[in-house]
């Protein structure tokens, strides 16, 4: 049986200190190129596993960089997806630093393909203000599949919820959403599962199961017990699962298969 186990960081030092440099020196183009700063800091942040705490050596690198509202207003009224554009202005800043980088638009995100198999995504987004002209704390991305459209995240509500349900369960939670990407990328490779399918499934399922704390007693369940628990209740969670913190939509219909063949994979002896 495949059981879930402690495991806490398993990114190596030197490999999360290659991805810091890249990460800043793409923050640094993309700022030259939209803001007219060198900051390498500035208007951009880890999303997707990393931002979440939930990433293993296999993830991909997903970066939210942040433009100026103008930049949307200018995309928004272009004819022929401006959206498609945007992403193509993006690429273009990025390869002034990477100019022998695989770099490509794809859908949503630049994507960038280094020769070490490392990969980052990285998403274009601005604020969304409300009536006010506040931040709600929303980005509005760009989606160029279908012709153009935008679309709305809020990556910092999942990350704190993220963390904290992962220190109420005593960090059982960070160690299943990688357990689980483990299984993924070592037994069904061919398939296709998102990150955010794993963490949403998982913080909504974990309920009050955590890892022992000090001088807490066990409660003498089988092994396997957590695992199975979580493989019956993926017929009745997985179409309808939101994301963590925001409660945004989560699109489950193309990854209901695998992400049953990874619990259950869990569960077999």
């Amino acid at each position: 049986m495949d059981t879930v186990r402690k495991r806490g960081e398993i990114i190596s030092i030197e490999q999360r200190s290659l991805v810091s440099q890249r990460y800043r020196r793409i923050t640094r183009a993309v700022n030259s190129e939209f803001w007219g700063s060198t900051s390498e800091t500035a208007h951009s942040l880890y999303v997707g596993s990393y931002g979440r705490g939930t990433a293993i050596d296999t993830s991909d690198i997903d970066i939210l960089v942040e433009l100026p509202r103008d930049e949307y207003n200018k995309y928004d009224t272009l004819r022929g997806n401006g959206q498609s554009r945007l992403l193509q202005a993006l690429k273009n800043a990025i390869l002034q630093t990477y100019p022998n980088s695989d770099i490509h638009g794809d859908g949503q995100v630049v994507v960038i393909n280094f020769s070490d198999g490392i990969k980052f995504e990285v998403l274009p987004a601005f604020r969304q203000l409300d009536w006010w002209g506040n931040w709600n704390g929303k980005y509005d991305y760009p989606d160029s599949n279908m012709g153009g459209n935008w679309l709305t995240t809020n990556p910092k509500s999942e990350q704190q919820a993220m963390k904290e349900k992962n220190v109420a369960s005593n960090g059982l939670l960070f160690d299943t959403c990688k357990h689980m990407r483990e299984i993924r990328d070592n037994y069904f490779r061919s398939y296709h599962l998102p990150g955010i399918v794993i963490d949403s499934f998982v913080y909504h399922n974990i309920a009050d199961w955590h890892w022992l704390r000090e001088g807490e007693q066990s409660s003498n369940q089988p092994i396997g017990t957590y695992e199975k628990r979580l493989y019956d209740s993926c017929p009745v969670w997985s179409f309808n699962l939101t994301a963590p913190g925001s409660n945004m939509p989560v699109d489950t219909y193309k990854y209901i298969d695998v992400l049953i063949k990874v619990l259950k994979y869990m569960t077999e002896e």
